[in-house]
């Protein structure tokens, strides 16, 4: 493809990666206003579920004729206060269980800011990929060879991964933290990592670049949706302990989010899948270097880094699994491996040498 067309397919990419963060952004505010607005609606129906049972009572001064008279009336005459389990939302249990009529109201005043925000963050996916494609045209090639490319096809798989769990499962409440990050890997590809349209070095000129990187790139997308759940696990779970105490909710809008231990068990899963993955890309990260440099392993720093991730996670899911790391500690031991992800991909690939040294920059 000449440079022309080349150059204006770069700028069509840069134009679509513009539109898609701004999208995103309006999503953001949207999966925000469903939480707060949610929330408010949850305090509402709390409100009325005291009031209701404090209607209910039997006032202390109503004196021995009427106790005689409820004795004599028996059990078939006896008003019966209603259950708390029933009346009124569980507060302490993350999502809450509430009662039909509660949870219809609930449900029905967060619908549309809900379907708003997951129907921006789908035409924002849409925008998105065809800058990637765009880009991919533009370079004539897949469009991973730096860390432009890398962290703007991240985003896009990330918020993709998102929106297909979404057919199976109500993960809503993970929209503003997901998108958030979305627009952040987007904003630092931009302003930090930019880089041209322009040729692969003759080492990425592999079809294992399709192989390798595409499995890293899937693996990291599920790796940052279960980093987004391990926080929100920290915080269910101070949140839980603290009103189990007695202490004041301060975090109301959480009431949407499902109990630390769901969010715990949710996030294993997913990590064992994307730990299989991050297995696949080490596997054939090493195939890769011995067909491109002769040897199969050289300690290059990417390549230690790479390990090391893959050795945290191995950690995080054996020691869940066998040596009853459960809690916040299982939830801290994700977050390091995602950390880890993370200084790979910007520490490790901007400031040391090596033969990955692809950044572009």
């Amino acid at each position: 493809m000449p440079f022309g067309i080349n150059e204006t397919m770069g700028q069509y990419s840069e134009l679509f990666m513009l539109l898609a963060a701004g999208t995103y952004t309006v999503a953001f505010i949207a999966f925000a206003w469903d939480l707060a607005k949610s929330s408010k609606a949850l305090r509402a129906i709390d409100l009325k579920a005291a009031q209701a049972d404090e209607s209910a009572k039997v006032p202390v001064a109503a004196g021995a004729a009427a106790r005689s008279e409820s004795h004599l009336a028996g059990p078939a005459g006896r008003t019966e206060r209603p259950s708390s389990s029933t009346a009124r939302p569980a507060g302490t249990g993350g999502g809450g269980v509430m009662t039909a009529d509660g949870d219809m109201r609930y449900a029905a005043e967060r619908r549309a800011p809900a379907r708003v925000a997951v129907a921006l963050t789908v035409l924002g996916a849409v925008i998105h990929g065809a800058g990637v494609l765009t880009r991919a045209l533009g370079a004539g090639r897949v469009p991973w060879g730096n860390m432009y490319e890398f962290l703007t096809t991240g985003a896009f798989v990330a918020i993709a991964v998102f929106l297909l769990v979404l057919i199976r499962r109500d993960l809503r409440f993970l929209g503003t933290f997901v998108v958030g990050l979305g627009i952040i890997m987007l904003v630092a590809a931009s302003v930090a990592y930019w880089t041209p349209v322009g040729h692969l070095v003759p080492a990425l000129q592999s079809y294992w670049l399709i192989i390798h990187v595409s499995i890293a790139v899937l693996s990291s997308a599920l790796f940052t949706l279960t980093f987004a759940m391990s926080a929100l696990q920290l915080v269910q779970s101070h949140r839980q302990k603290t009103v189990a105490a007695g202490g004041a909710d301060k975090l109301g809008f959480m009431r949407l989010v499902p109990s630390a231990l769901s969010l715990e068990n949710l996030s294993y899963r997913i990590n064992a899948i994307a730990f299989i993955g991050w297995t696949f890309t080490l596997m054939f990260g090493a195939i890769w270097a011995e067909k491109a440099w002769g040897r199969f392993w050289g300690w290059d720093t990417k390549e230690v880094w790479t390990f090391v991730i893959w050795v945290v996670y191995a950690g995080y899911l054996h020691a869940r699994a066998t040596r009853g790391w459960t809690g916040t500690r299982a939830a801290w031991l994700s977050i390091v491996g995602y950390l880890c992800v993370i200084f790979n991909f910007t520490i490790v690939n901007q400031f040391f040498n090596g033969l990955h040294s692809y950044s572009g920059l």
